[in-house]
């Protein structure tokens, strides 16, 4: 568009700003990054998938940051939060009476049943490897020599003193 100065000189005027316009976040895209967080996907994979529909193209890495920090901060636990999206969409049609929901209901449960077990397992052996390893020298001389007073080793009560406090 074309203007002229207080003077008389032409003087083209743009509308709008100059440059690539802003990335604008849309509760689609929003969704969209939620659900590939939940999914293990990294940064540039996500920020490949999101496209800008100002531009057609994808986004970068820092515009996905920086649109999107709030999805981003709870990476670590998208999955637990799509799990748990999972067991209430299921609940909500087993509540209504659909049959095959319960059945996947009672599927879901048990297999969440399982890892819970898994876990607890996983912990127990943790715990009992980083007691084995935290023993010093004098602990495990005396645990060593204590072992054969403890199992059916055909010591029986010789090695118990019962006048010391040993």
């Amino acid at each position: 568009m074309i203007q002229f100065s207080f003077w008389g000189d032409p003087v083209y005027v743009r509308p709008g700003k100059r440059g690539r316009p802003p990335f604008e976040r849309t509760p689609e895209n929003a969704n969209k990054v939620s659900m590939l967080l939940a999914l293990g996907w990294s940064n540039a994979r996500i920020a490949g998938c999101i496209i800008d529909p100002r531009t057609g193209k994808s986004i970068s890495e820092p515009t996905l940051k920086r649109h999107f920090r709030s999805e981003l901060q709870v990476r670590a636990v998208a999955r637990d939060q799509l799990e748990a999206w999972r067991f209430m969409q299921t609940k909500a049609l087993a509540d209504e009476g659909n049959v095959s929901a319960l059945k996947e209901l009672g599927k879901m449960l048990e297999r969440n049943d399982l890892m819970g077990v898994k876990r607890r397992h996983e912990k127990v052996q943790k715990d009992g490897a980083d007691e084995a390893i935290a023993l010093g020298k004098k602990e495990a001389a005396q645990r060593a020599a204590e072992a054969p007073a403890a199992d059916d080793s055909g010591w029986g009560e010789d090695l118990e003193f019962p006048g010391l406090a040993n």
